[in-house]
């Protein structure tokens, strides 16, 4: 059985064989001619490949056919645009934004063309009084016989096309539309070179006409100045603060307040009533025969107020100064060298705390009068400061938001609250002080201690009586006054340069007014007796003996003049920075001073002078004379 499987597998392997020999012997060009038979020619490429071939092109190129068909048939889409330079720019970083800048304007300086810094140019109208005499104008009304001269600053800046320009500008605290079209532009100056070097944030000159624009999709049409020149005056090297977000953060606002003025109209609101406050009690002294007067900022003696004095030096002199903590003893000597009211709004300087409501230096008024008391003082503050309420807000009633959120409703219109302070703190702590004439005592300063403890309130070193009775004031009487409030009745030891009380012995005829919880006017019927203000002094250079950096020196050559006599005078001190944080709802003090003082910012910042290379000029120094 297996030799004959055997013999059946040779016999099929030599069948085979036989039959590819036969094969490798047959005519190749018969081959050949065989299967080109079988080819078809492709007449787009001229080939010729095999059947399948030959369809699976021809469908393809149908297939193409119709994608180009449909394609010729969509409606054609828009090329897209290329950026321009001024989009290019919103993507770079402030300092990459600042170097071009830079290199641009100083070629600009170099070539003239257009010169970026010109001496001069011509205004002819307030933008102010612009919009109010044009407001009626109609929709496409214009009129091109008025020349309009402005000089603004560019805060958007808007393109539609290469020959229409709109710029948004601001000037005097108003806003208006600047439209500037290529038909309408006049001298020697083509309209893109007019416009190619603007950026948001520079001061241009504006030669045009006005009127209202008249747009095709409805509407009344915006106020406009029809551009006719377009002149760079002044470049602005920094991308200003986006629109959207713009320039809220508070730290970067009071270091930079010319780029808070720029961006925020709140601030330059707060500064405008800040100065329309102040000429009111210019013209309010000025009316009632009262002569502005200005005294020195540097004194041998830092007094006149219970305050920390900043120190200084004179070269030439050999000595030291301080800047003063208040006019009040230079004042009261012009008094008596027979000016007999005088006033003074200028700066103090004290060398205390910085918070929400005190800063190094700041602004008040102080007057004297002669022949008046602490009684008319009153009457004079509640009739200057109700009547400069109403003429700044519009009304006697204001509101005043605080940083926690309070909300304090506050009616200005006199007559004002008065509370005696002595009654008022044995009210509220339910003891029985010691008599008037005993609250300089030892025994007094162990009672205060004792009360202090009772009522949790901390006084810190040193404690005097002064300091632990205005402690409780603060803690229970200034904290009650929201409305206007006088707080009256003050012990003679807490106003060394006041005139005791004509009825309670140890006190002293003052007053302290009071407005949401804050203090703003101080005043008293002033001391003329010499013996009495020197005897006073000596308490004060006690209480600095114990350590109370705030209290007073003897001051010679005040008490001198007081012995040349000083008739029966009223004197008056309102700090001008606190009221304009009422008037203008701002809880810190720093939001209504031009420039408060701030820590040193130890950031290296470019420079556009080193970013450009441009080298100092020489300068000869020439000596003061």
């Amino acid at each position: 059985m297996a030799e004959a499987v055997k013999e059946a597998i040779q016999g099929a392997v030599e069948h085979v064989t036989g039959t590819q020999g036969q094969s490798s012997t047959a005519d190749p060009v018969a081959a050949t001619t065989e299967s080109t038979a079988n080819l078809h020619l492709d007449e787009v490429t001229g080939e010729r490949v095999s059947k399948t071939e030959l369809k699976k092109r021809q469908k393809q190129r149908a297939n193409e056919a119709k994608k180009a068909e449909k394609a010729a048939a969509a409606p054609q889409k828009p090329e897209k645009k290329a950026k321009s330079g001024e989009e290019d720019e919103k993507e770079l970083t402030p300092n990459q934004y600042f170097e071009i800048r830079s290199r641009t304007i100083n070629n600009l300086r170099q070539t003239k063309n257009p010169n970026p810094y010109p001496h001069k140019f011509h205004v002819n109208t307030d933008l102010r009084e612009f919009v109010e005499k044009y407001k009626e104008l109609r929709k496409g009304e214009t009129l091109k016989d008025v020349e309009i001269r402005i000089g603004a600053r560019i805060y958007t800046k808007r393109a539609s096309g290469t020959k229409l320009r709109f710029y948004d500008v601001r000037a005097e605290g108003t806003r208006i539309q600047i439209m500037c079209q290529a038909q309408e532009a006049t001298g020697d100056v083509p309209f893109e070179a007019q416009h190619e070097h603007l950026r948001r944030g520079d001061i241009i000159g504006v030669i045009g006409y006005p009127g209202r624009t008249n747009p095709q999709k409805g509407g009344e049409g915006e106020l406009s100045i029809f551009a006719q020149q377009v002149i760079l005056l002044t470049p602005c090297l920094h991308q200003l603060p986006g629109e959207y977000y713009g320039f809220k953060d508070q730290e970067e606002r009071h270091r930079k307040r010319y780029l808070d003025l720029i961006m925020n109209d709140s601030t330059r609101n707060t500064f405008i009533t800040r100065s329309r406050m102040i000429t009111y009690i210019r013209k309010f002294f000025d009316s009632r025969d009262f002569i502005e007067v200005e005294t020195p900022m540097m004194n041998a003696i830092a007094g006149g107020a219970t305050a920390k004095p900043f120190k200084t030096y004179h070269n030439e002199l050999d000595m030291e100064l301080y800047m003063r903590i208040a006019p009040e003893l230079y004042l009261k000597q012009l008094i008596v060298g027979g000016l007999e009211r005088v006033y003074e709004i200028g700066r103090q300087f004290r060398n205390e705390g910085i918070d929400l409501t005190h800063n190094p230096e700041f602004t008040t008024c102080e007057f004297y009068q002669a022949f008046a008391d602490v009684y008319d003082i009153m009457d004079l503050t509640e009739e200057l400061v109700s009547g400069l309420v109403k003429h700044v807000t519009g009304s006697y009633k204001t509101k005043f938001h605080t940083q926690h959120g309070e909300v304090y409703e506050v009616n200005w219109e006199k007559p004002w609250k008065r509370i005696e302070m002595m009654t008022a703190l044995e009210e509220a702590t339910g003891e029985k002080f010691p008599p008037s004439n005993q609250l300089h005592t030892q025994e007094t300063n162990e009672f205060l201690k004792r009360v202090l403890k009772k009522v949790n309130v901390d006084c810190t070193p040193p404690q005097t009586n002064a300091r632990m009775i205005d402690k409780l004031v603060g803690e229970f009487i200034e904290e009650k006054c929201v409305n206007p409030t006088f707080i009256t009745g003050h012990p003679q030891m807490m106003s060394p340069l006041a005139k005791y009380h004509r009825s309670s012995p140890g006190l002293c005829e003052r007053f302290e007014a009071f407005v949401c919880k804050k203090e703003i006017v101080n005043a008293y019927t002033e001391l003329n007796d010499p013996f009495d203000q020197r005897m006073r002094f000596e308490e004060q250079a006690n209480q600095k003996a114990q350590g109370d950096e705030e209290a007073q020196l003897i001051d010679e050559t005040f008490c001198n003049a007081l012995e040349f006599g000083l008739p029966p005078t009223g004197g008056w001190g309102m700090g001008i920075d606190r009221l304009v944080m009422f008037l203008t709802n701002n809880y810190s003090i720093k939001e209504v001073l031009t420039f408060p003082f701030m820590k040193d910012e130890n950031k290296e910042k470019p420079k556009a002078a080193e970013v450009v290379g441009v080298t100092p000029m020489p300068e000869e120094g020439i000596p003061h004379k």
